[in-house]
Parts: structure tokens; C-alpha cells; sequence
């Protein structure tokens, strides 16, 4: 990128700096006040998800993120209705942008990266638009009053307005939450939204019918009520032939994916707490010494909220081609082989698209192959084994990519992480104080637990939505809820820490 490009982005800097933003504090924020900014934002997060977009006729609207609902952080028919999405693919095309050099912005250097966060809210707002667009004018229907009112161009253009200002909103109190708060915005509205699902999917006791009676074909919606349910009203013999399927494997909510559940959440708590440490002692105070720890999942959940929004936006665009106003597009339009969708529904049946999709379960893929009389799909065992063979080869690929894109665009490479340790004045015992040295002790390790904790954490997301999960969380989204809530909790140490050891602050990064 030649230096006319970069003064080029510099230019877009005034523009964007209008736009509205949270302003940094100007010095230290106590924990108090932290903690009661994240619960302020989780409670106006839980509210716009119940505000409804003023003239949406629901009962006609599709929601073609139904399948990634989770990891979206949003609510279908709501102000929240793109959730995360378009913050999260601004994010990656930002970061593609500076991984592969296209844009040459060294984000270790504070002008650098403060006009890289000021262009990203250009690009939010671009991606908020190209995302708000096709779903309105494709699969988000204006009530028929509210077209007779505003004309149908208008009633259209008056929800992308809604849906701008919800999302612009999320964006905000993203950005409050990581000046004002602790942690990410963005992760804590992915937990929240998990939450809040395994919750009700666990225990929710109400029948999945609620307009019908309570019964074996009608039984409680929760895993756990729906087993003592089944197990107190059957017979040993229907229990045999019938019982222990439902309880076991069959939707809703399966005690299988409530095992599979407790598995992922004690997998992703050792893999967590797994770290290579390495010895530091300070240059200038002899007897001072420190470790620097190197997790197993060094790449933290980044590269797979990242995976999933870009195997959400193939969903959407394959949907659009295939029954929305893209379908009449030269080749990809009305291409069964890109992906083919069953009649209001918004998950893929076949072609590229099903195949990139998450399995929702044991009885969407294995019990097909299993017991594929039983189990008929319009698949044969064979393509649901591809299935979940390119999905997992996806996935794991697809995180490792993003792993080396996010620690090279981070600041957590072997070079800037010799500078960090440079700078604090600790060294690694038996080597020069030399930010070379370091780095080279250092590529020792980075290069390869990126790699490695990529791998690890597309393999645990693949694994979790072959498994299942109660709630209709995805697997994915499971592994990012404990993922966020282990670091938050990480993170509320670090702020305690700080405040009662205000010299800790520089070296911990705090203000």
C-alpha cells in the first residue's frame, strides 16, 4: 500500500470522528463504577430485544439468521434484529485489511490505531446498511397498515432506519463497555443471550404447545421436565419402545445435549486454565521475578465469533440468491447447487450452503446414518457424512486463519509481546535484555499455540454443534458463553487487582 493510500484512510478520520461515539475517560475508572456501567448495558441489551419493530407484520416475517441467533446476539423481529453482525464483519474485513497489508497501520502505535477504531465506525455503518437492506426489502415484511400509510418504499425505508439505530446503538454500548466497563461488549451480549437460553431450555416447564394439552407427543419444553415428565407417565414397556428416544434424543431440548452441555463447559474450563509460563526476573531489581503465562487457547474465542459471522453472511446471501430479490442474478441466482431452502424456512436443505451449516444435533446427522430407516432424510448417510466432515474441516481451518490474523492485528505476536516485556524491564533469565532476543525465545511458542488454540477452538465449536445443546443454543454459541464468562471473571481479578495495587495498572495495561 503506497503512502498516498494511508493519507488517503487518514482523510476518512475527520469524517468519522463526527460520527457519534463514547468518549474515553480521562483517567482511572474505579470497579465500582465498571461493574455498574456492564449491568446498566446488559439491562438496556435485554430491553431493546424485547422492542419490537414498529410496523413488522411477524407472523409473515423469515429470520434468515435463525440458525446463528445465538452468536448474533439479537432477537428476530426486534430493534436488535441484526444483533452483532454487522460490528463483527466490519471487524473482519478491517482485520483481513491490516493482516494482509493491504492497509499498513501499525496498530502497536496510538495514532494508528486510533484512526483504525474511528474508520471501523464507518464501515459498521456501511455494513449495518448492506445487511439491513436485503433482509427488509427480502424476508422482513411491512404490516399491511403500515404500508397503506407510509407507501411501500416507505414503510421499508422506515424499518432499515429502525434497524440502523438499533444496531448503531450495539455498537455504542460496545464501545462503552471497553472504556467504561470490563471486557467486550460484544462478549457479553453473546453470554447474556446464552444464558438465557440454556436456562429456559434446561427448566423450562411449560408443554412446547402450550394451546394443547400436556402429553407425550406435547411434553414440557425443558430437558429436565420433559425427563421426570416422561419417566412419571409411562409404562416400563412405552418407556422401552419409546420413552427413553424422547427423553435421550428427540427435540426438544434432548438430555443428551444437556450432557454434551456439562461437557463442553468442563472441556473449555481445563483447556482455560492450560498455560506455558515463562520465566521473567527484572533487570534493574534483583530477587524480583514474574512469570508470563501463554495460554492453550492463546487466540481466546475471537477466530470462531468471527467464523460463524462469515458462515452466517454465506446463509443469508445464499437465501438471497436462491428465493430473494437476488434470485434473478445471472448464474448464482436460483442455483440449487449454492444452496436450496425449503419453504419459509431459512436453514439450508441441500447444495454449499447446507453443507457450511451447523448440524443441530445427534438426530440431524448420526442417527441418519445409524438407523437411516427410522431416521429418513431427504440425505443419504453418505451426505451427512460429507456434511459433517466439511463443516468440522471448515470450522477448525476457518478459526486457525483467524487466529494468526487476530494476534498479528492485536498486538499479541512474538514482537509486540517482546516489547511489552521490554518495556515492563523484565527479561527471560540467561538471555540479553534484548527485544530481539525475546522475540526469537518467543517465536519459540506464539507461532505455534496460535496455530494450535485456532484448531482446538474450531474442533471444540464443531464438536459442540455435532453434539447439541439444550435452549436451542448452538454448540457454538455454548463454547463462547463459558469462553466469555471464564475471561470476564479473569478480568473482574485483574481490575480488583489493580485497584488495590494501583502499581500494578501500567504493567497489567489498566489507565
Amino acid at each position: 500500500m503506497t503512502e498516498e493510500t494511508v493519507s488517503m484512510l487518514y482523510k476518512l478520520k475527520p469524517i468519522s470522528d463526527r460520527l457519534p461515539a463514547v468518549k474515553r475517560p480521562e483517567g482511572h475508572v474505579h470497579f465500582r463504577t465498571k461493574m455498574m456501567w456492564v449491568v446498566i448495558v446488559l439491562v438496556v441489551y435485554f430491553v431493546m430485544t424485547n422492542v419490537y419493530i414498529y410496523g413488522l407484520d411477524q407472523a409473515e416475517t423469515l429470520d434468515i439468521f435463525a440458525q446463528y441467533r445465538t452468536i448474533m446476539a439479537g432477537a428476530s423481529g426486534s430493534l436488535l434484529q441484526l444483533g452483532i453482525a454487522p460490528i463483527v464483519t466490519a471487524s473482519i474485513i478491517m482485520q483481513l485489511f491490516v493482516g494482509a497489508k493491504i492497509i499498513k497501520l501499525d496498530l502497536t502505535n496510538k495514532k494508528d490505531k486510533a484512526c483504525y477504531q474511528s474508520v471501523l465506525k464507518l464501515v459498521v455503518i456501511f455494513m449495518i446498511i448492506f445487511e439491513a437492506v436485503p433482509q427488509v426489502f427480502g424476508y422482513l415484511v411491512p404490516s399491511d397498515d403500515f404500508v397503506g400509510t407510509f407507501g411501500s418504499f416507505g414503510a421499508s425505508a422506515l424499518i432499515v432506519l429502525q434497524l440502523f439505530l438499533g444496531s448503531y446503538v450495539v455498537f455504542l454500548m460496545d464501545e462503552l463497555i471497553s472504556k467504561w466497563g470490563i471486557g467486550s461488549g460484544i462478549s457479553l451480549f453473546i453470554a447474556a443471550g446464552v444464558a438465557q437460553q440454556l436456562f429456559t431450555g434446561t427448566f423450562n416447564w411449560y408443554a412446547v404447545d402450550a394451546s394443547a394439552a400436556m402429553s407425550l407427543s406435547n411434553p414440557p419444553a425443558g430437558a429436565i421436565p420433559k425427563a421426570l415428565y416422561i419417566l412419571s407417565t409411562c409404562t416400563p414397556q412405552e418407556l422401552a419402545t419409546q420413552g427413553y428416544d424422547l427423553i435421550f434424543l428427540q427435540q426438544p431440548n434432548p438430555l443428551i445435549a444437556l450432557i454434551g452441555t456439562i461437557v463442553i463447559f468442563m472441556l473449555v474450563a481445563y483447556l482455560e486454565s492450560t498455560r506455558i509460563e515463562l520465566p521473567l526476573s527484572h533487570g534493574g531489581a534483583r530477587g524480583a521475578r514474574g512469570r508470563y503465562p501463554i495460554k492453550l487457547i492463546y487466540a481466546s474465542n475471537i477466530p470462531v465469533i468471527l467464523m460463524s459471522a462469515l458462515l452466517a453472511n454465506i446463509s443469508m446471501f445464499a437465501l438471497l440468491f436462491y428465493s430473494g430479490f437476488l434470485s434473478g442474478v445471472p448464474l448464482l441466482g436460483s442455483n440449487e447447487a449454492l444452496g436450496y431452502f425449503a419453504e419459509g424456512s431459512t436453514a439450508a436443505s441441500g447444495g454449499l450452503a447446507w453443507y457450511l451449516s451447523a448440524p443441530t444435533g445427534l438426530t440431524s446427522w448420526l442417527m441418519p446414518i445409524i438407523d437411516p430407516v427410522n431416521y429418513a432424510t431427504d440425505h443419504t448417510p453418505l451426505m451427512h457424512l460429507m456434511h459433517v466432515v466439511i463443516y468440522c474441516t471448515v470450522m477448525i481451518l476457518g478459526s486457525v486463519l483467524f487466529a494468526k490474523f487476530w494476534i498479528s492485528t492485536t498486538g499479541m505476536g512474538a514482537d509486540s509481546v517482546a516489547k511489552q516485556i521490554q518495556r515492563s524491564g523484565m527479561q527471560i533469565p540467561g538471555f540479553r535484555r534484548d527485544p530481539r532476543v525475546l522475540e526469537r525465545v518467543l517465536d519459540r511458542y506464539i507461532p505455534t499455540i496460535t496455530i494450535l488454540s485456532g484448531a482446538l477452538i474450531g474442533a471444540l465449536a464443531a464438536f459442540s454443534d455435532l453434539v447439541g445443546t439444550v435452549g436451542n443454543a448452538s454448540g457454538t454459541g455454548v463454547l463462547l458463553a463459558v469462553s466469555i464468562m471464564i475471561h470476564f471473571y479473569e478480568a473482574i481479578g485483574r481490575e480488583q487487582m489493580m485497584e488495590m495495587h494501583p502499581v500494578m495498572r501500567g504493567f497489567l495495561g489498566g489507565e
